[in-house]
């Protein structure tokens, strides 16, 4: 064997890093989704109340951010934000955390290459993942952001729910919320995986901050444009407490409102999530890189 050939060293491939471990994604996602509730929540209290409104011909969203100003005051733009605030650290942790978790299931631990494809299909796993815990969230939520509410409170919502509808009364509108979180989360992490291939790769960290918010604030419009229909069904049901299955529901809505009417809500839902996309990814992200530093390999 010749000198050079004795010192010669396999070169050894460059292993990924794996993912973060579960209680990391957790406080990333639940500290970026308090932060885009914070900042976002009045075109929630908007967007609810133009679901919530079976006129044919419904309020558009400027008029009914200021007719709940003068006949309700300011405050009522926040009422009903305590039951999201709660749900929102574990909602949008289970998000990431269940993205994450499937997309390691998915690729076998990153053995496999991601596709877009297996992108979508993993932001719907955790979407479904999601709705389990968020439901109960929801419909407090809902009832208590209704023009007509007389809820003194969360707690007001939920005692009666479970004297009129026992324990189950929480998750009147379940397979409903499960099938809006199937489809925002299949649109936003496909979406944001195909944003993400197209855009030029980051040089540096101002480059990638900007690819972030972009891919997320297209995944965002992209998961609002296809769950917008299942969210206004969701909205009635957990409101009146009917036991209607989602298909039939917007069936109904579209014979008796017209086609238009699944997309009541749809201009303060995207801009609060189209943006709120791109802020949950940017804060996400860079929870991550400092959590990745703070544990070293092989999370770096």
């Amino acid at each position: 064997m010749s000198a050079a050939a004795a010192n010669t060293k396999p070169v050894t491939e460059l292993k990924k890093p794996l993912p973060l471990p579960f209680a990391y994604t957790f406080a990333s996602g639940a500290i970026a989704g308090c932060t885009e509730l914070l900042l976002l929540y009045p075109l929630d209290v908007v967007k609810t109340r133009q679901q919530l409104d079976t006129a044919k011909t419904s309020t558009g969203m400027v008029q009914t951010f200021k007719n709940i100003v003068a006949q309700e005051g300011p405050g009522r733009l926040y009422r009903g934000i305590l039951p999201p605030l709660f749900m929102e650290a574990p909602k949008r942790a289970v998000k990431f955390a269940g993205n994450s978790s499937w997309g390691a299931f998915f690729t076998n631990n990153g053995q496999r290459k991601n596709t877009q494809s297996l992108a979508i299909i993993t932001g719907c796993f955790a979407g479904a993942t999601e709705s389990f815990v968020v439901t109960p969230f929801e419909l407090v939520k809902i009832r208590l952001q209704d023009k007509n509410s007389s809820f003194k409170g969360p707690f007001d919502v939920i005692k009666h729910s479970f004297r009129t509808s026992g324990p189950l009364g929480l998750y009147q509108g379940m397979e409903a919320t499960f099938w809006r979180h199937w489809w925002w989360n299949g649109g936003y992490f496909g979406a944001i995986f195909g944003v993400k291939g197209a855009l030029p790769k980051a040089t540096d960290k101002k480059g990638e901050l900007l690819n972030n918010l972009v891919a997320g604030t297209i995944g965002g419009f992209v998961g609002t444009a296809l769950n917008t229909p299942f969210d206004v069904v969701k909205s009635r049901i957990q409101l009146h407490g009917t036991g209607e299955w989602t298909y039939p529901a917007l069936i109904q809505v579209a014979r008796t409102e017209g086609l238009g009417a699944l997309y009541k809500g749809f201009a303060p839902k995207v801009l609060r999530l189209a943006p709120g996309g791109g802020v949950l990814l940017l804060v996400v992200e860079a929870l991550s890189t400092v959590f990745r530093g703070y544990l070293g390999p092989p999370y770096l």
